[in-house]
């Protein structure tokens, strides 16, 4: 991990916090910078550079309530470890949005040392990683579930009609699906729509 993309936002903050935010990201590109980071910059959406498939993680200095709109807009681009710089400033603006759901894979504190800094980057990515098997093995269980819904009905419609158990429908469908040369799913269905369409 090399290369990062450090977010914040100007003009967001309350006036009386808006010195102190803007002191809170220079020190977290210059604690980056002397980790041996190439720190990229970006206030909007706008800013985000030319090279982001370049860039290995997100660090952002914002308030928790804007970091799911954040997390939105770099997946457009690429899909990224997102870890938050949490300042003083960020943590008090951030008070009310404690039990929020945010997608952040670490956190880093000003007061990180060079190697505390290197360790939740590499920590944070390895929980992205994470992250994305789970969502990857997840979306597959939910097609699996949906798949095993449609033979499920078609083998009660098959059951029904013909008068025949489960284990026999399910023999039914599975030749009729070598026969077409199709996914025993796709042959459920096509049997359970057009069931409903006689139905209809």
């Amino acid at each position: 991990m090399r290369c990062l993309l450090l977010i914040h936002e100007q003009g967001s903050a309350a006036a009386g916090q808006e010195q102190t935010s803007i002191e809170s990201t220079a020190v977290a590109e210059e604690s980056l910078n002397e980790c041996g980071y190439q720190v990229y910059t970006a206030c909007s959406a706008a800013d985000v550079p030319r090279c982001i498939h370049d860039i290995d993680a997100a660090v952002v200095h914002l308030p928790m309530a804007r970091l799911n709109t954040w997390h939105r807009t770099l997946n457009e681009w690429k899909s990224m470890p997102l870890l938050w710089w949490c300042s003083p400033y960020a943590a008090t603006a951030s008070a009310a949005a404690c039990e929020d759901d945010v997608p952040i894979d670490g956190i880093m504190t000003p007061t990180m040392s060079p190697a505390e800094l290197h360790w939740a980057l590499h920590i944070g990515a390895k929980q992205f990683f994470d992250r994305q098997q789970w969502d990857t093995e997840r979306r597959q269980l939910r097609a699996q579930l949906e798949e095993r819904k449609w033979i499920d009905m078609a083998k009660g419609i098959l059951c029904d009609i013909n008068r025949i158990s489960e284990a026999e429908a399910y023999d039914l469908l599975r030749r009729r699906a070598m026969n077409e040369r199709k996914r025993i799913v796709d042959v459920a269905t096509s049997i359970v729509k057009a069931h409903q369409q006689l139905k209809a």
